[in-house]
């Protein structure tokens, strides 16, 4: 004859191990960015990040390594043509990429950012890349700053980044 478990342990002892789960889930991936220091310079542009807290953009790599950038579309030049940018690194070194959220000023994911495009809000190298954590806000930026269109990370490319640097929004 088989006892039955009551429902109130099977769910309690499952919550406490999806909390102990998640708790060693996101101390792996919120590993700790580093900030760069004063004399860190943007591998693309050679400006030196520190100055440019709010549009810091991060390159993790898994040995620790990290490359960091003043601003998203200095961060995708840099993906886009890491041959040229880093010949000694791989994307398959990567352990996180991250951007700086426009209203938290908190590092995000990159790759899951939404991107505001042809704004009337300048970043230290001109028109930018703006990062938003969500889709809704950046809808609101869109909108309160003139924006032209919103991307997602697969969407950024050379192109883009060349029309960006010229002023032309597509």
């Amino acid at each position: 004859m088989s006892k039955k478990i009551p429902w109130r342990k099977v769910v309690c002892v499952t919550s406490l191990l999806v909390a102990c789960w998640l708790t060693q889930m996101s101390s792996v991936l919120a590993r700790e960015l580093p900030n760069p220091g004063p004399k860190d310079t943007c591998p693309v542009c050679g400006m030196f990040v520190a100055k440019y807290p709010e549009w810091i953009g991060t390159v993790l790599y898994k040995d620790g390594h990290a490359h960091h950038f003043d601003g998203a579309k200095d961060l995708f030049k840099y993906l886009l043509d890491l041959q040229k940018w880093a010949p000694d690194h791989r994307a398959s070194e990567i352990e996180r990429i991250a951007v700086t959220e426009y209203y938290s000023l908190a590092r995000i994911d990159a790759r899951s950012a939404f991107y505001v495009i042809g704004s009337d809000v300048l970043g230290p190298m001109g028109h930018e890349l703006i990062p938003l954590q969500s889709q809704a806000d950046a809808e609101a930026f869109l909108k309160d700053h003139q924006g032209v269109a919103i991307l997602r990370f697969d969407q950024v490319n050379k192109p883009l980044l060349l029309n960006l640097d010229q002023g032309v929004f597509q």
